[in-house]
């Protein structure tokens, strides 16, 4: 590794990687958000964009249960445990996570019909936040790659319709253009507000924004089981 013009680090040599994993490397190199990761132990720079949307929107503060959906590597779930230490967390991911004091983690299919029962059980009580940081494996064609997404944002809206408290907040990462009109729609039936944000930690080439909807309706709004039905 060396640093080129402007202090900005290069990589020494680039013998065996491609055009795209070199342009990876050195934009993480480079990247301050990536340093200021290392430096304050979180395990990814997307620790920061939970906190600056937390900065802006408030909902974090006094959380006593939180679900945290698509939790690898971990970064979100260390933001809440810093920010609400007495917290109960519960994640859920299909890629393995390294354990994290204090919070609960699932390794399994977040679509899995069994996953939602699961979680709440091991939450054991309704949730005060539940976070989504999930998106679909991309298979490199814009219209599917939003589809899947969408629906993963879709599941967690359902799930967060039934598990959380009245006045509970659901956090869930959309792309380019935001939550679809149908999806904005069901989340202004369920909560009384609904924003869109894109905070500073998520690099302006990227397709990602956030849905924040807080206010939970509760019961009024919550699905039936199908033993209420």
């Amino acid at each position: 590794m060396t640093r080129g013009d402007g202090g900005r680090q290069r990589i020494k040599t680039a013998k065996g990687r491609s055009a795209s994993s070199i342009k990876w490397i050195q934009r993480q190199l480079n990247d301050p958000y990536v340093r200021k990761a290392q430096a304050e132990g979180y395990r990814s720079r997307a620790a920061y964009k939970l906190i600056e949307l937390d900065e802006r929107f408030q909902f974090l503060k006094g959380a006593k249960r939180v679900i945290d959906l698509g939790i690898a590597p971990g970064g979100w779930t260390q933001v809440v445990r810093r920010q609400c230490p007495q917290a109960a967390i519960v994640g859920i991911d299909l890629l393995p996570t390294d354990p994290i004091d204090g919070a609960t983690i699932l390794q399994m299919d977040f679509m899995d019909e069994e996953a939602p029962g699961v979680l709440a059980e091991a939450l054991g009580g309704p949730a005060d936040i539940v976070l989504s940081d999930m998106a679909a494996n991309t298979v490199g064609h814009p219209q599917t790659d939003h589809l899947r997404t969408m629906a993963l944002v879709e599941a967690g809206c359902l799930f967060a319709s039934e598990v959380l408290r009245p006045g509970g907040t659901y956090v869930a990462k959309v792309l380019a253009g935001g939550a679809d009109n149908n999806l904005v729609a069901e989340l202004k039936r369920l909560f009384t507000t609904v924003k869109h944000a894109k905070p500073p930690a998520s690099r302006k080439d990227s397709s990602e924004w956030y849905v924040i909807a807080q206010g939970f309706k509760g019961d009024a709004v919550r699905p039936k089981r199908d033993d209420e039905a």
